[in-house]
């Protein structure tokens, strides 16, 4: 008989921010995104050098010494394609160390979209295009195959649970939304209406958000959250089921929540405590799909993510802003494509990264915080300004390639 488990999950990714690209810009400076060296909150090397220092660096760290000192302990990863090729320019140390980690082999690589978009609700065949670009960056850099899929942001439906069960993954993964699962518990493995093959995984939101966005909160009424106290919720939730899945950000060690916080010492001793109990293990994703048959069938309609009160598409489709900006850059895809122009295809796929639209956001009460905190603009207008600008310089360029029979030579 199978132990009761943990699966771990975390999300490793960071975005290239366009920088306060004027209409000026357009048609002249074809650089969207190397902001000013004095500019900290929007300078990509800058932002990721300091995340690399206050949470790459030291929660890797950490995870190698769990590793060495429990044999059962084990994780699973997502890591994106922005995020690998800014750590293979400014931090190549930090991807040694995720890749001494992969060595272990007691953590797994999930497969995702290469730019962190939402291609799948704009375009199959560019969706498919980056989780194919995905699986070989990591095949090429970790010697390792993906057989598990999140889409970004956890943006999950049966549509997309068809795809990846017909794509040939094994397992999916998704948020486990109330209003969805009912009576039922996260706690299990389930099947995917409509599919055959491909087993579901639902995040225990309640138990990983408690790390991700309470942990530091004072005005909590758990604040502060130990050791002791999460042991004592995680082993009365999982009393009679199989698996707890805490899904979260990479970042939330040492970035969302500071070193200062308590967050890695929390870490540390709450897997020793985890482990204590002999009945108790974690899994990679694969391991739990294998060790647990599904309890049943649960069917998502309608988009699911892991955003916001509302957990929809609103963080990146809930105003105008942002759904003109998607429905621009999406326009573009032939056009773009057909040149065969590398460096203007990377630039058009950088911009679809989800974080662009994000910033766009103008939710003002329950989650204005959050998007405000995550933001480098001023504004969610200024995020839309400078993103349109960089959208029009992209048609700048494709007018210029026609001009110059780029197209029809």
């Amino acid at each position: 008989m199978s132990k009761r488990g943990i699966v771990l999950y975390l999300h490793v990714h960071q975005p290239l921010r366009v920088r306060q690209y004027s209409v000026f810009d357009t048609a002249v400076n074809h650089d969207y995104f190397d902001e000013p060296q004095y500019d900290t909150d929007r300078n990509n090397e800058q932002v990721f050098r300091k995340v690399a220092d206050k949470s790459y660096r030291p929660m890797n760290a950490l995870l190698e010494k769990m590793f060495a000192t429990y044999p059962d302990f084990r994780l699973s990863l997502s890591i994106t394609g922005t995020f690998i090729e800014q750590a293979e320019k400014w931090a190549p140390d930090v991807l040694d160390s995720f890749k001494r980690l992969v060595d272990t082999g007691r953590v797994e690589i999930v497969a995702e979209t290469y730019y962190h978009s939402l291609a799948f609700f704009y375009s199959r065949r560019e969706f498919e295009l980056q989780v194919e670009a995905h699986r070989a960056k990591v095949r090429e850099l970790f010697g390792v195959e993906t057989k598990v899929f999140r889409n970004t942001e956890l943006a999950y439906n049966d549509e997309l649970a068809k795809w990846a069960d017909d794509y040939g993954f094994k397992g999916i993964l998704a948020e486990g939304w109330d209003p969805i699962l009912e009576w039922r518990s996260p706690n299990h493995v389930y099947r995917p209406t409509g599919t055959k093959n491909i087993a579901l995984l639902l995040k225990n939101y309640h138990l990983s958000d408690d790390l991700a966005f309470r942990f530091s909160n004072q005005d909590w009424s758990e604040w502060p959250l130990t050791a002791d106290k999460y042991s004592q919720w995680t082993n009365a939730s999982i009393e009679s089921q199989p698996l707890i899945n805490l899904f979260m950000d990479y970042e939330t060690f040492g970035e969302h929540q500071w070193a200062d916080t308590g967050i890695f010492d929390f870490f540390e001793s709450f897997i020793g405590k985890w482990l204590d109990n002999h009945d108790n293990t974690f899994y990679t994703v694969s391991e739990a799909i294998g060790a647990f048959e599904p309890v049943g069938e649960i069917s998502m309609p309608q988009t699911v993510t892991w955003a916001d009160n509302e957990r929809d598409l609103t963080a990146w489709l809930g105003n105008s802003m942002q759904q003109e900006a998607l429905r621009y850059i999406y326009s573009l895809e032939d056009d773009i494509l057909r040149t065969g122009d590398l460096e203007l295809i990377a630039d058009w796929r950088k911009l679809q990264t989800s974080d662009h639209v994000y910033y766009m956001c103008t939710k003002w009460f329950t989650d204005g915080d959050v998007h405000a905190y995550f933001s480098p603009y001023e504004s969610p207008y200024d995020a839309f300004l400078y993103f349109i600008n960089a959208v029009r310089d992209l048609r700048w360029r494709l007018h210029n390639y026609h001009k110059a029979g780029g197209l029809n030579g």
